[in-house]
């Protein structure tokens, strides 16, 4: 194979105007700008903002990532642009775990594994993947060390309906089409989400029940509701407390049946090997656009050493982190679902040439070399 050098990395912030239906389901959303969705305490967009990024060789061949960043994509950009694509260029873009190295002790000392660092290191991660799938003529699953499954299972995340009468006819109208596993985003109360658990897990008698609690409940709180799921046989209680308290879940896991899902805040194999030898967690949700492939990869090692299941979390990463994160789900043995958010699939696919193949019950393993998407430049440039 001829020798091939790292020429270019590109980076574009993109913003997509959701269907319109899906505007105005919280004050402030249609309007522009971020707000908040209480309960919930996280900052939302009301347009799907992510950064791509592309990594361009000397014989011409590149690769497209993408990393997760629903606000202020502007601070990825500037990160890749100052920081990263200076480290990469001259590099053989097919030592991927060699640059992942290289890219991650640029920070290191200043306290940059996380945040936003993290997720822009991740979109160049994936980039990298998808080129050297390219240059040796294989799929990004295949050089992961190859798929378990050759069609990855989903969940669907999220029942967007203000009635429990209407989620649950929604849930049932999902189990029509083959669906056998929700999760709902809650943090209600606990009285609140159990009832809106009870109309869901009604609707169908074979469908899996989640609930995301979003971080809402002190520790108490999250007992009680635990408690109450573990009567009733939910598959999982996710973010039921704040990500950095990490003795309150060990001793919410220990108390309950239901697993306690965690992970999305999280973004290196450090950090999940603290709560996985903590006992704190029992379903690892690392999100690829915050850990690209490389670490989730490692992640998933840890724990399986800990004999704990990774099913990836998802939320409103574009089509090239939707690809990523297919070609990570099947990679790894013990993943019971990777998460399919309906709302997010309304606009993930504009910015593809084709559309992903799958979803919602489960997504086809694409055999092309590298994701197997490619990226609709006319798309990026009229909606930077």
């Amino acid at each position: 194979m001829l020798q091939v050098k790292i020429e270019r990395v590109d980076t574009f912030v993109v913003k997509l105007v959701p269907p319109e239906a899906y505007l105005g389901a919280h004050p402030g959303e249609a309007e522009g700008g971020y707000f908040l969705r209480p309960p919930w305490r996280s900052l939302y967009s009301s347009r799907f903002e992510t950064v791509l990024t592309r990594i361009t060789c000397s014989d011409g061949s590149y690769g497209w990532g993408e990393g997760l960043a629903p606000v202020a994509p502007e601070v990825l950009k500037e990160i890749i642009d100052r920081l990263l694509a200076p480290a990469l260029l001259g590099q053989d873009p097919r030592r991927v775990r060699p640059l992942w190295t290289r890219l991650g002790g640029l920070m290191r000392e200043r306290g940059h594994l996380v945040g936003h660092q993290a997720d822009a290191m991740a979109a160049v991660d994936i980039a990298l993947w998808d080129l050297a799938g390219k240059l040796h003529g294989a799929p990004v699953h295949a050089l992961l060390g190859g798929a378990f499954r050759d069609e990855v299972p989903t969940y669907v995340s999220g029942l967007p309906r203000p009635t429990d009468a209407e989620r649950a006819a929604l849930a049932a109208e999902w189990a029509s089409r083959g669906v056998r596993a929700v999760k709902l985003h809650l943090g209600n109360g606990v009285e609140e989400d159990l009832a809106t658990y009870d109309a869901v897990a009604a609707a169908h008698p074979d469908l899996r029940v989640a609930i995301d609690a979003h971080w809402a409940y002190d520790l108490s709180q999250a007992l009680r509701l635990g408690r109450a799921l573990d009567e009733r046989g939910a598959w999982f209680l996710e973010a039921p407390l704040v990500p950095e308290d990490l003795a309150a879940h060990r001793e919410l896991a220990a108390a309950l049946a239901t697993p306690v899902a965690v992970g999305e805040a999280m973004r290196n194999r450090y950090e999940f090997r603290a709560w996985l030898e903590a006992r704190a967690v029992d379903l690892c949700q690392p999100d690829v656009g915050r850990t690209g492939i490389t670490e989730a990869m490692a992640i998933a090692e840890v724990a399986a050493a800990h004999h704990v299941p990774v099913a990836p979390h998802h939320s409103v990463g574009l089509g090239v982190m939707v690809a990523a994160g297919v070609h990570l789900a099947a990679a790894i043995e013990a993943m019971p679902a990777l998460e399919y958010q309906p709302g997010t699939m309304a606009v993930a696919d504009r910015v593809l040439t084709a559309p992903t193949a799958g979803g919602p019950v489960s997504y086809a393993l694409s055999d092309t070399p590298g994701l197997g998407v490619e990226v609709d430049l006319s798309q990026i440039e009229e909606h930077q």
